[in-house]
């Protein structure tokens, strides 16, 4: 099993340690991850108005909407693999019967 791993981190100007079986620096990127939308939402004088748990709902959306676009950019990009690896086996169908033609062309004139 995977060795736990804690980390010192700073999120929203606050300390937090974040205990995980990822890497240091992962935790690290995480946190990272958070205050840079914590700071993208802050600049905007409109959301500093409103009431810490409408803010903090607003931040949770907008991590949830970066999870569902990235999860639809995985399933656009499998398929984009799936077409490719069906295109990658049709040329490869099509080789091999064009060299059992070949070969058989060429035992016919033997």
């Amino acid at each position: 099993m995977a060795e736990k791993t804690d980390a010192q981190v700073n999120i929203g100007g606050k300390t937090y340690t974040l205990s995980g079986y990822e890497s240091e620096e992962y935790l690290h990127k995480v946190a990272e991850y958070l205050n840079t939308r914590i700071d993208e939402l802050r600049n905007d004088r409109e959301f500093n108005k409103l009431p810490m748990d409408t803010r903090q709902v607003l931040l949770n959306l907008t991590i949830a909407d970066d999870y569902f676009k990235a999860l639809a950019k995985i399933e656009e990009l499998q398929a984009v693999i799936d077409k490719k690896e069906n295109d990658l086996y049709d040329i490869k169908h099509d080789l091999v019967a064009a060299q059992m033609k070949l070969e058989k062309a060429g035992s016919r004139k033997k």
